[in-house]
């Protein structure tokens, strides 16, 4: 990624850090929140969305694994119900999401398929936590 393209990618996320119509997600997401427009549900813990970047700059059709947990897989019938749930909860919405700085490089903060690591916010609350209280997800990664 270009510096210019860098630079504005901070500062376009930077401008969406404090909603008024959402909670602060942590200290620590504020430089990385960013509004999402929810394209579709691929799994439990996968979804492709578009990324206002500010600016009249998008990233689309992303692919983003929901940080620090794990579902079924979609093949089972558990599966099949958390992406019901997940596909209903999430999908068409435009929500925040908060990315996961990496730590050494670009492939650190994408995991695995490349897929960037997020936190997601649905009026305040964190998606990734709710999916682990109501017993849809389990811890992943500790």
């Amino acid at each position: 990624m270009s510096f210019w393209l860098s630079l504005k990618v901070a500062l376009a996320c930077t401008l969406f850090s404090n909603p008024a119509n959402a909670a602060s997600p942590t200290p620590d997401c504020e430089p990385y929140l960013c509004k999402a427009e929810i394209v579709r549900v691929i799994d439990g813990t996968t979804v492709v969305a578009d990324i206002n970047l500010g600016f009249r700059t998008w990233l689309r059709d992303e692919h983003l694994r929901l940080n620090r947990i794990d579902t079924p897989e979609r093949s089972t019938p558990e599966g099949k119900e958390v992406v019901a749930i997940v596909r209903q909860r999430l999908e068409g919405r435009t929500l925040f999401i908060c990315t996961i700085k990496a730590k050494r490089s670009d492939s650190e903060a994408t995991g695995s398929f490349a897929r960037y690591l997020v936190e997601i916010y649905d009026d305040g609350e964190n998606v990734n936590d709710w999916l682990l209280e109501t017993g849809r997800a389990a811890k992943f990664g500790d």
